[in-house]
């Protein structure tokens, strides 16, 4: 019996065996299970959500995370080695550059959204402008109706909030009456309130909202891609400036900066960048 059950324990012993090396021919370490995560802008939770999805549907042994806590936050994140992509709706300042590193993967058009009810279909620039600092405070001024302009925007490290400021001149000027912290929040806070006037990601812009016209303009891919439309910012990738990404990181930055992602990118109502 003792002689039986050893040869029984042998058989098992050479069939892990074999079953090991049949692993290892198959990818070995690769079929491992790998985690690549991202950390940043609310803006671009469906382009990583459209990049991320794909990918892992052709790497199921790799999962990607994303952690919504906004640009600067997913800046410094990778700035101190908690996720190895930090996303951003705005470029690097000069600061940043000198350790990180920032490759452009998306544009995006800032959307300038008002409630369904109102009237209003276009605004100049000047014209946001003004609203925002405070010079245009009642609708009837911009061809609306009688009714007091509610500021709604977003919080101080949001990249959103950055390049709006940026071309409209208005940084550290804007008189808000809200300060929200992510792009959902200022969608629905626009669409339950008819005096309200936001910006949002043009990404996240759905039909609880209405999406006006800048200077005739209307935020398309093709109009966004050539400049056209002048209220936009870049989607950014931002990566350790002198340390490698992990093998796992490295090559799904590689898959969202490929023509594959193209298709993705629009899907997810961003515009991919020229080649």
């Amino acid at each position: 019996m003792k002689k039986i059950i050893a040869v029984m324990l042998i058989g098992v012993l050479f069939a892990g065996i074999f079953t090991g090396c049949g692993n290892a021919d198959e990818g070995g370490a690769s079929s491992e299970s790998q985690t690549v995560a991202t950390d940043g802008s609310t803006s671009m939770e469906k382009v990583i959500g459209y990049l991320s999805e794909s990918y892992m549907e052709e790497n199921q042994n790799v999962k990607v995370t994303y952690n919504p806590t906004g640009s600067g936050a997913g800046i410094q994140a990778v700035a101190e080695g908690r996720c190895d992509i930090g996303l951003s709706s705005r470029n690097l300042t000069d600061e940043e550059k000198q350790n990180l590193t920032e490759t452009v993967i998306a544009i995006d058009g800032i959307g300038i959204i008002v409630n369904n009810e109102n009237p209003v279909s276009d605004l100049t620039i000047e014209q946001i402008s003004a609203i925002y600092k405070g010079e245009i405070t009642n609708w009837n001024e911009v061809g609306g109706d009688d009714a007091p302009i509610v500021l709604i925007g977003r919080e101080a490290a949001s990249g959103t909030r950055d390049g709006f400021e940026e071309v409209t001149g208005t940084k550290d000027l804007c008189q808000y009456t809200q300060e929200l912290t992510s792009t959902g929040d200022v969608v629905q806070t626009v669409s339950s309130n008819p005096n309200a006037i936001g910006y949002a990601s043009v990404a996240s812009v759905n039909d609880t909202v209405k999406l006006l016209a800048v200077e005739g303009v209307v935020p398309t891919e093709e109009t966004i891609q050539d400049g056209e439309y002048k209220i936009q910012r870049n989607f950014v990738f931002v990566t350790p400036k002198d340390e490698p990404l992990s093998e796992a990181a490295q090559a799904f930055f590689d898959f969202a900066v490929s023509e594959d992602a193209e298709s993705l990118i629009t899907d997810a109502g961003a515009v991919p960048v020229k080649k």
